[in-house]
């Protein structure tokens, strides 16, 4: 637990010491958010704010990860007689979700920075967009359900996804190794995409993701002490995951960054995450949901994410059926602006929504535990 804390302290003082600084940059650059015309006009007074803030939150993750792993270096690998199962060097796990997150990441940097080049907020397009992510996704997909090795020869063979769907564990079918791949570039596209929606309001997103990568850093911790693969496993109440450290080490990591990069991102932000950060971190989520096997658990933990997401498509499929708007404007969080509500105020309350959806997802999966247990 040591690791995971350093890593997400590192991980929230080097965002909050080097994101101002950023910002300054930025500025400097001329590296503004350009602001649509056609959206709420409380809007226009954000143009000129520096957009790209997600390459200093992916920068200091990456970081934090390589911190926490000095520290299990450090850590005695027995105490009392008591051998502990941990790695040490990067791990499968570990080397597939960072190159999913940065990947991810690249693709929103390529958008952000063309749409400040044009200085519109039109910056690539969908389809290259979709395209981006999904060659992300796929080599995350192949990697993920077919390499087995690790830096540190730690003789695991597991793979970090397998072809089962999994809810709180692997539940079945089998969907083969092919389809798993066709539903993690499935998946990665549309929390991507999710997180990306939602972040139209300040510190709207951050806190959401923030709060994800939060419950899957409890979620990866809980699957480490009853891991199949450690010391001391308890017959059926184990979880069967690659690498479970790993995956609380990179959440508490990604949710240490969230943390520090909030206090800038708030209402009134001093930066914007830009689709460089808003990809990003949609894809890690993904790919954490599959690491953890808790894939059907991603859409309740995410549950702020769906919902923007679905205000869209009920948008543009009513729009296209009947010619009427269901929403004053899509996606939802907006649809309040219209409506008279404040900023801050949707924030909080969506915020509120974010919440009770992680807060449900998390009584699933130790219900599910206890119910085994019992």
């Amino acid at each position: 637990m040591r690791a995971v804390i350093v890593a997400a302290f590192v991980a929230f003082a080097l965002t909050m010491a080097l994101t101002p600084l950023a910002a300054k940059a930025f500025r400097r650059l001329k590296a503004g958010q350009p602001i649509r015309t056609d959206g709420p006009q409380t809007h226009l007074a954000k143009a000129g704010t520096p957009t790209m803030g997600g390459v200093v939150f992916i920068f200091t993750t990456v970081l934090a990860y390589v911190a926490g792993h000095l520290v299990l270096m450090a850590l005695p690998e027995s105490v009392d007689g008591v051998t502990f199962n941990r790695p040490t060097g990067f791990t499968a796990t570990g080397i597939v979700l960072i190159g999913l997150f940065v990947t991810c990441g690249f693709v929103g940097f390529i958008d952000d920075w063309l749409k400040i080049r044009r200085k519109h907020s039109g910056g690539i397009s969908g389809k290259a967009k979709v395209l981006g992510l999904t060659i992300a996704a796929t080599v995350f997909g192949i990697l993920a359900v077919y390499y087995t090795g690790s830096i540190d020869s730690d003789e695991i063979s597991e793979t970090v996804a397998t072809p089962f769907i999994s809810f709180t564990s692997d539940i079945g079918p089998n969907i083969t190794e092919i389809g798993m791949i066709v539903l993690i570039i499935l998946l990665v596209n549309a929390t991507a995409n999710g997180v990306n929606l939602t972040d139209g309001l300040d510190g709207l997103a951050t806190g959401a993701s923030m709060m994800a990568f939060l419950a899957f850093m409890i979620i990866g911790f809980w699957e480490y002490r009853h891991w199949c693969g450690g010391a001391q496993p308890a017959d059926n109440l184990c979880y069967d995951v690659r690498d479970p450290l790993e995956i609380a080490l990179i959440a508490g990591a990604a949710a240490g960054a969230m943390f520090g990069f909030l206090w800038w991102n708030t209402s009134p932000a001093q930066i914007f995450m830009g689709d460089s950060g808003s990809l990003s971190l949609g894809a890690l989520i993904a790919g954490l949901a599959f690491a953890s096997k808790t894939i059907l658990l991603l859409p309740i933990l995410g549950a702020l994410f769906v919902i923007t997401t679905a205000s869209v498509m009920i948008q543009v499929t009513s729009f296209k059926l009947t010619g009427r708007r269901v929403f004053r404007m899509s996606p939802i969080q907006h649809h309040f602006e219209l409506a008279g509500w404040s900023e801050v105020t949707i924030v909080v309350r969506f915020w509120i929504i974010a919440g009770i959806g992680v807060a449900i997802a998390l009584g699933f999966f130790f219900a599910d535990f206890l119910r085994i247990a019992g």
